[in-house]
């Protein structure tokens, strides 16, 4: 049973996002859970290790305490994610959250095609992020602009896909599960896979499955973690 001081010395909590959660959403209900079960003050410190968008589901690292100051440590280390892309097609947020803008030809895309194309992708890469992102642009978030009609200049970046694997094929669905480098927009390697493959495509689905060598496996629910809390 872990106690207030274990909590304000430092923990670093597993936790699955669910889907539609903002990662601040889940850090709010977790300060929430832990404040009430233990009484801790006002200025607990609590902070997660690398934003998972709402439409994501996955492991989202959570540290309390003095173990805040691993923040960046833990951001820095390789991701892995699984998920789908559904090609023909794109969005202007590169996934769901917005409506299809333009259809494209599939007819030529077959299995072999996909699989080749995956190998333009493995390395250290340029990558744009999408218009969609909190980047900060002229003192305002990549969203804030798109969501206001501006154009926005958006400059790529060096990125590094380790592994990517196609791990199931049934069009206009691919499957798949990449690891990734610190910075990387899975979404932008939607937009940019379905471009290469000169057709279109988005992100569906996305799940982060782990950041080095913590486990999605090992995560819980915000709900099963205050369960796993209230029963002491």
């Amino acid at each position: 049973m872990k106690t207030a001081e274990d909590f304000l010395e430092g923990q670093i909590l597993l936790i699955d996002k669910p889907l539609t959660w903002t990662s601040f959403q889940a850090v709010n209900k977790l300060k929430y859970i832990l404040k009430r079960k233990y009484n801790l003050p006002k200025k607990f410190k609590i902070g997660h290790a690398g934003t998972l968008d709402p439409l994501a589901t996955g492991l989202l690292i959570i540290c309390t305490g003095k173990f805040t100051k691993r923040i960046t440590e833990i951001q820095a280390q390789a991701k892995e994610y699984t998920g789908t892309f559904t090609v023909g097609a794109t969005t202007p947020s590169y996934d769901m959250e917005t409506e299809v803008d333009t259809a494209f030809p599939t007819e030529h895309i077959a299995a072999a095609l996909i699989q080749e194309t995956t190998k333009q992708f493995i390395g250290e890469i340029d990558q744009k992020p999408p218009i969609f992102s909190a980047i900060k642009k002229e003192g305002k978030r990549l969203y804030e602009h798109a969501r206001a009609g501006e154009e926005v200049e958006i400059s790529s970046r060096k990125t590094t896909i380790h592994e990517f694997e196609i791990t199931r094929i049934a069009l206009p669905e691919i499957d798949f599960r990449v690891v990734c480098s610190k910075g990387t927009y899975i979404r932008s390697l939607a937009f940019d896979f379905g471009k290469a493959l000169h057709s279109g495509a988005y992100l569906s689905a996305l799940r982060r499955t782990k950041i080095g060598n913590y486990d999605v496996v090992n995560a819980k629910l915000p709900a099963a973690f205050e369960q796993q809390l209230n029963q002491f």
